[in-house]
């Protein structure tokens, strides 16, 4: 990967967690992608959390031991009545094709993490038995429940969606694999999605951008009859901007911003009609030029004759010419 695009995923990266740190998104995506739009979780039931993984333990000694930590995307502990549960998220633009793999390990890791605090306190009890002791674990201890989404940005998810995907089970007994666990991921594919009213905040005008983003009928009638767009968090508008791979929204950002504000729908429709403009731009472009030139083939007089036949300077050619190339037209 180049430097330069190895920057500008490491600066889309940024521009996602920004947004989605924001805890309103966060209980909003869960209940949307897990409870199918109820309401269940709100953004004071959240609480950020360390994105490192792995037991604690090791990381005190990952150096020595060349252990390099994992770090999770977003992680927030979830209060649910009187329990709690661990939900992490992962973003992805291209298929990762050890996703169940790297899900797995970051649930893992979650797990060790509580089960090193849990031994922390245990070792350090009186009246626990032998077998506490040693598990570092007492028998009515419980971890909280951990889960990690993933959320795909890209065209279409043709990589496994399970641990079994990735395994070759062949000529293994059906005895035997049988009894290999499987472990699932929880993908939500944006730009497939059916519906977005089953989210609330913004993240249905983000999702929306995003899935409509290469058919300009359906995002011009999404972003005309949605008045949210016309004032666009600026977080949720760089999100939109960025995964649409649309540097013009972002270049055009400043002129349609205000008090922390932007107007999606005017930047859209201004950019949808500049490049209406360009494209009838190309093609008197591509008429001038190939008008001059039949001119010079068809009665074998130079450059300049044949720019004052067809009514233009030669300093007008080349503007159309090089206006022709640079829009790599034939």
């Amino acid at each position: 990967m180049s430097p330069v695009k190895e920057e500008k995923n490491m600066e889309k990266d940024l521009v996602e967690k920004r947004c989605l740190s924001d805890n309103r998104r966060y209980a909003d995506l869960i209940n949307g992608f897990v409870f199918q739009g109820k309401q269940i979780l709100h953004e004071t039931d959240l609480r950020e959390l360390d994105t490192q993984t792995g037991s604690w333990e090791k990381r005190r000694f990952w150096k020595r031991k060349n252990i390099r930590p994992k770090y999770r995307d977003l992680l927030r502990k979830a209060a649910l009545g009187i329990n709690f549960a661990v939900i992490g998220v992962e973003n992805q633009e291209e298929v990762d094709y050890l996703m169940p793999l790297r899900s797995m390990g970051y649930d893992v890791g979650e797990y060790e993490r509580q089960a090193a605090r849990t031994k922390k306190k245990v070792r350090g009890e009186k009246g626990v038995s032998r077998s506490e002791f040693l598990s570092g674990f007492r028998k009515h201890d419980r971890l909280y429940p951990c889960i990690t989404l993933v959320l795909f940005f890209g065209k279409e998810w043709d990589g496994g969606r399970d641990l079994h995907a990735l395994l070759d089970f062949t000529d293994i007994p059906l005895e035997l694999s049988k009894l290999v666990n499987n472990y699932p991921i929880h993908l939500l594919e944006v730009r497939r999605l059916e519906r977005t009213d089953i989210f609330q905040t913004d993240l249905r005008q983000i999702f929306d951008i995003i899935r409509y983003s290469e058919n300009k009928d359906k995002l011009r009638k999404a972003v005309e009859s949605d008045p949210s767009y016309k004032e666009m968090d600026e977080d949720a508008y760089d999100m939109a901007a960025a995964y649409v791979k649309a540097e013009e929204l972002i270049s055009v950002k400043k002129f349609y911003k205000k008090e922390g504000k932007v107007n999606m729908c005017k930047a859209l429709k201004d950019l949808i009609e500049e490049g209406k403009r360009e494209g009838r731009e190309e093609g008197e472009a591509k008429t001038l030029v190939k008008n001059v030139e039949s001119v010079m083939d068809k009665f074998g007089v130079d450059l300049e004759t044949a720019c004052n036949g067809v009514g233009i300077t030669v300093s007008e050619y080349d503007n159309a010419k090089s206006l022709a190339r640079k829009r790599k037209m034939p």
